[in-house]
């Protein structure tokens, strides 16, 4: 792993969703996640709202017609969590679906869990969660 950069910690099935997405849409997600693995923020990562602040980020990333995000969080030092990555489906205005939102209120909750317990420090961090 290249000096200063932090670990990513994939919760769920957000790994694996995000290799599922077009190769062109993992581009334009990997640069915002890289930049926060390297403690900057990239103007393509927003807050995402009902979070409390900008420590819960969410990516958008529109392709073809489809709309496909992913969201992590800075929350907890020296790692960043991913903790959810999909196809936003609903066609119905920009706001993320509240059946995501309390999946990814759920993810969250089981990194911190997972930071807490310094499970993400005594084991390989770069493993799934």
């Amino acid at each position: 792993m290249e000096v200063g950069l932090k670990p990513v910690r994939w919760v769920g099935s957000s790994l694996d969703d995000l290799r599922s997405f077009p190769p062109e849409v993992g581009k334009e997600i990997g640069n915002p996640l890289y930049a926060a693995r390297k403690g900057y923020s990239d103007p393509a990562a927003k807050a995402l709202k009902g979070f409390g602040g900008a420590s819960v980020l969410e990516i958008r990333a529109p392709f073809d017609g489809d709309a496909w995000r992913t969201v992590y969080t800075v929350r907890m030092k020296g790692i960043v969590y991913a903790l959810r990555a999909f196809q936003k489906k609903s066609k119905s205005g920009v706001a993320t679906p509240k059946k995501e939102i309390d999946l990814i209120h759920r993810r969250l909750a089981m990194a911190e869990s997972d930071f807490k317990n310094g499970e993400a420090r005594n084991e390989n961090p770069q493993k799934n969660l």
